[in-house]
C-alpha cells in the first residue's frame, strides 16, 4: 500500500519494471517464480491505485487486492523459495510450504465469505473482510513467508527474510497509526534485493563466474 493513488501508480510501474528486468535476466527456470515477484507485487500496487480513485468501498479492484495480498502471496513466497532451492535444501522448506498452503485456504475461504471492503483514512487504506480466527492466520502467514525466506540457505535471501520482518513491523504500525501507508516502499526494497539475487543466480550459471 501506498500513501495516494499517484504513489501507487508510479511504485507499481517501477517494482513492475524491475520484474521484468528480474525474470529477463534469470537463467533457471526453477528461479522464475521468486524473479516474477516483483511483477506480482507491483500489479498489487496498480490495483490499489485502482481502489484509490473508487474512493475505497467494495468493487473488484477490493477483491483482487485482498486475494493477492491474503492467499496467492502465502503460497507463492514459500513456493517460490522451495522451487529455488537446492534439492538438500528443500525438505527444511517444506514445513513453511505446508502452512503457507493450509494458511491460503482459510484466508481464501474467508475472503469467498465476502464481504470485502476498503475505506480511505487520510494516506491508509484499510480493509476489512471476514477471517476464521485471525490470530492464528497471522501466526501461519508470517512463518510461511518470512519463515522460508530464513531457511532458504541462500546469504540474500537471507537477508531478504530479515528485512521483510523488520519492515514490515514498521509499515504496520504507521499503517496502524493512520499516519501513512509504506508498504510500497518496503515492496520496492524488496524487489531490487530480488533483482540483485537473479544476478547472482545468472552468475552461478556462466562458466567461471563466482557466485557471491
Amino acid at each position: 500500500m501506498c500513501w495516494s493513488a499517484t504513489a501507487d501508480l508510479v511504485a507499481g510501474a517501477g517494482i513492475a519494471a524491475v520484474g521484468v528486468a528480474s525474470v529477463a535476466r534469470v537463467r533457471e527456470s526453477r528461479c522464475l517464480p521468486l524473479a516474477a515477484l516483483p511483477l506480482l507485487l507491483g500489479a498489487h500496487q496498480l490495483v490499489e491505485a485502482a481502489v484509490w480513485h473508487r474512493g475505497g468501498g467494495g468493487g473488484a479492484a477490493t477483491v483482487v487486492w485482498a486475494v493477492i495480498a491474503l492467499p496467492l502471496l502465502a503460497v507463492w513466497v514459500p513456493a517460490g523459495v522451495w522451487c529455488a532451492a537446492p534439492p538438500p535444501a528443500r525438505p527444511r522448506l517444506v514445513p513453511p510450504l505446508a502452512v503457507g498452503v493450509v494458511t491460503a485456504v482459510f484466508l481464501a475461504y474467508g475472503l469467498a465469505r465476502g464481504p470485502v471492503t476498503a475505506e480511505i483514512h487520510g494516506r491508509t487504506i484499510g480493509y476489512a473482510f471476514h477471517l476464521p480466527h485471525p490470530p492464528l492466520l497471522v501466526a501461519g502467514y508470517l512463518p510461511a513467508t518470512v519463515g522460508s525466506l530464513l531457511l532458504s540457505g541462500d546469504r540474500r535471501l537471507s537477508l531478504l527474510g530479515v528485512l521483510v520482518a523488520l519492515g514490515a513491523l514498521g509499515c504496520w504500525a504507521l499503517w496502524r497509526l493512520e499516519f501513512v501507508s509504506t508498504w510500497c516502499a518496503l515492496a520496492a526494497v524488496c524487489s531490487v534485493l530480488l533483482f540483485d539475487w537473479t544476478r547472482t543466480r545468472s552468475a552461478a550459471k556462466s562458466p567461471g563466474s563466482p557466485v557471491t
